[in-house]
């Protein structure tokens, strides 16, 4: 008797040892208890009743990513292309994860593929290559509402790869070539541009140095020939002042009329006449030179 009862407690012991759970961090444990849907377990330690309850499935909290392949869609201007995508999705209520929908990840890629096909049905060919944060927006809003009776929250969709037809991928090269040719010829332009107008403005100051190098010069001649001209007609001026000064106003007019004479006859011109009163200067130069004697 005593061995039956200590062999029930063993049992017992073994029977509860075996049913206690520990729950890990980001992780829930469903339980059902007959068949239907008992509570949620959270992290920490659990026991279940044997033969009663039952883990329906173990739910991990943590952040996934679902890297779908590429879908077959077509644009507005039906243009046929391979677009894949990614999926942040992560697991709210392990309830509704469980019983929500039959395999939920299926269902959530088949829910993406169908999305995406109804966003990039409404965008043309260029739209769909230029608006991808548009597409992840609207991607993301529709399947975070839709996933809700599922449990799922949706943090992120990111549209992974855009592969167009061959045909039109040749027809973008050739585009994107014709564009670097017309930005290259446009840049060689500008170049030559700006060179010919160096070399203009070059030749311009040159010519406006040139200019004023030459205005210079005149204005230095003219400088220096009004001062020539100041310092003879000075001297002029001394000379006549002494003449004066000595009484000698008659002799002077004799002698300036004697060095016209000098120049006339200096083979300069043709015909030399002669004053009348030639037979006076003789007198002139004698007096003019006793005044300077005098001096």
């Amino acid at each position: 008797m005593i061995w039956v009862i200590i062999a029930l407690i063993v049992i017992v012991l073994i029977l509860i040892v075996t049913n206690i759970r520990v729950v890990p961090q980001s992780y829930a444990y469903v339980i059902e208890r007959l068949g239907g849907y008992s509570s949620t377990w959270n992290v920490g330690l659990h026991v279940k009743i044997p033969f009663i309850d039952k883990i329906a499935k173990k739910v991990g909290l943590k952040e996934r990513v679902l890297d779908f392949p590429p879908q077959p869609v077509i644009t507005k201007d039906n243009v046929t292309m391979m677009i894949d995508t990614v999926v942040y999705f992560q697991i709210t209520d392990p309830k509704l994860y469980t019983y929500g929908v039959e395999k939920p990840i299926n269902a959530l890629e088949n829910l993406s593929a169908t999305t995406l096909r109804n966003i990039i049905g409404e965008l043309e060919l260029d739209q769909t290559l230029t608006s991808r944060d548009v597409i992840n927006t609207k991607m993301r809003a529709i399947l975070d509402e839709a996933t809700d009776p599922w449990g799922i929250k949706v943090n992120r969709v990111e549209v992974k790869n855009i592969i167009p037809p061959e045909a039109i991928k040749e027809a973008m090269e050739k585009q994107m070539r014709a564009e670097r040719e017309r930005r290259e010829s446009i840049l060689i332009a500008e170049g030559q541009k700006q060179s010919a107008i160096l070399v203009a403005e070059g030749k311009k100051q040159s010519m406006i140095l040139e200019a004023e190098a030459e205005k210079e010069a005149a204005i230095q001649k003219a400088k220096g020939e009004a001062e020539a001209i100041l310092e003879v007609q000075k001297a002029k001026a001394d000379g006549i002042r002494m003449l004066k000064e000595a009484g000698a106003d008659a002799a002077v007019i004799k002698l300036r009329s004697l060095e016209a004479f000098e120049v006339a006859a200096n083979g300069q011109a043709t015909k030399i006449i002669v004053p009348s009163d030639m037979q006076n200067l003789a007198g002139v130069v004698t007096s003019v030179a006793e005044i300077a004697k005098t001096k």
